[in-house]
């Protein structure tokens, strides 16, 4: 059996917590897009912990935790986080990386950092960690997979052509230093030995899993509305957040999927650019984002403070549908107790219409959000479990949202730590 755990939104919903919650009853926890350009926040009895490649299953020392092929392997993050957790007191997690996933080379981190200095203002906000050039070699076939840094004479002859390619680039268009073979061929054989007690055949592994019975749970990075076909294009990652992806990034056939839980806020907030519909500014933008969990809305990557707005049942809803979700997850509730009335934006105005269906990137730049008020409630609600002791106002704007997405919203979060989680029928 097979769950998913997805973003609803632009990223930054809380997935990480829920993951950890919902690893507890899992037997593998697998890792099946993305790279190290997003972080999961998680706090725990072994602390607080900024995950960025290592899947959320790791503080659970009966779980298998895979990095799957869809993911960008970036392994020397991927060892020094794993080595950060276990100098902290965390026990070794037992870790599998798929012969079939890709290195993330250093040239890709050097080839982000360049792009977003030539496009200057034009530039797309990316983390810089090589997420764009990374996926663009991959789908021009000259990425490097895992199980070909094991095969001398096929590395080179790959890196070769790759070399010659990317020094064009770096000597006419960046004006940059350019590509060391050799150099390359060292990084990888050293890498290739550090990582290689953790790989394995992760096709064979999961449907062996699958065939076992066991509980598998999917983790995605970043939310719908980043994906590269159906989100806020050009404003999103380069590889797809979608639950559905989960069957190509990780290698599970989408008939062994049960439940697709999707992750939102009970506001919204966003590292990164692009439209954002009901995005806050100035004082109520800073008061809104240094209560936003223990440590504020700041980026788990990157540090950058984010951008936070009312809750967009627009754009939630939206993201809901992409990802065929079973259900809805809340997160973050219990920040929103300093205030006397909630907006929530139930529509779009654009060019003197009211729409409710989320739109392509052109008309949303034109939106403007439209608000249905609701009462707050005014008390600390941080850890409550029960749902009968949430103040009135509380359970009538979680159920509210839940109307407005028109997805289930069965887990609440009511603060960061692992069982601050109330449950609904």
């Amino acid at each position: 059996m097979v769950q998913v755990v997805v973003g609803a939104n632009w990223g930054d919903e809380g997935k990480g917590k829920i993951t950890d919650v919902l690893a507890e009853n899992s037997d593998v926890v697998v890792r099946f897009q993305g790279g190290a350009n997003a972080g999961h926040t998680i706090i725990n009895d072994y602390g607080k912990f900024a995950l960025h490649l290592l899947p959320s299953g790791v503080f659970h020392q009966n779980i298998v935790n895979l990095i799957a092929p869809g993911v960008a392997l970036d392994i020397d993050k991927l060892l020094k986080e794993y080595e950060s957790i276990v100098g902290r007191g965390v026990p070794a997690p037992r870790l599998l990386i798929s012969d079939r996933a890709q290195v993330m080379m250093p040239y890709h981190v050097d080839f982000d950092k360049y792009e977003e200095e030539r496009l200057g203002k034009g530039s797309f906000g990316s983390t810089k960690s090589g997420i764009a050039p990374f996926y663009g070699d991959k789908y021009l076939k000259i990425g490097i997979q895992v199980c070909q840094i094991y095969d001398e004479t096929m590395l080179r002859d790959r890196l070769t052509s790759v070399v010659q390619q990317k020094n064009t680039l770096l000597e006419y268009l960046y004006r940059k230093p350019l590509l060391d073979l050799e150099q390359l061929m060292e990084t990888l054989k050293t890498q290739a030995e550090s990582i290689r007690p953790f790989v394995i055949d992760s096709a064979a592994f999961l449907h062996q899993a699958l065939k076992e019975n066991k509980r598998i749970l999917m983790e995605g990075q970043l939310g719908a509305l980043r994906d590269p076909d159906h989100g806020i294009y050009p404003f999103v990652t380069s590889s797809s957040p979608l639950a559905g992806f989960s069957t190509v990034g990780g290698g599970v056939p989408a008939t062994a999927i049960r439940d697709v839980l999707s992750v939102t806020k009970a506001y919204s907030s966003c590292v990164g650019a692009g439209p954002f519909v009901t995005e806050l500014f100035g004082e109520e933008a800073e008061e809104l984002r240094k209560r936003g969990g223990d440590a504020g809305e700041y980026g788990a990557t990157t540090g950058r403070p984010r951008r936070v707005g009312w809750f967009d049942a627009v754009a939630t809803r939206y993201g809901c549908t992409a990802h065929g979700a079973t259900e809805c997850v809340l997160t973050n509730l219990d920040v929103l107790a300093y205030l006397d009335e909630i907006p929530v934006c139930t529509a779009y105005e654009a060019d003197g219409e009211t729409i409710t269906q989320f739109p392509s990137t052109p008309t949303l730049t034109r939106c403007k959000p439209v608000y249905t008020m609701l009462p707050g409630w005014r008390t600390d609600i941080r850890g409550v479990t029960d749902l009968k002791k949430l103040p009135e106002n509380c359970r009538c704007y979680v159920d509210f949202l839940e109307e407005q997405v028109g997805v289930p919203i069965r887990m609440v979060s009511t603060g960061p730590k692992r069982d601050e989680i109330l449950y609904r029928k």
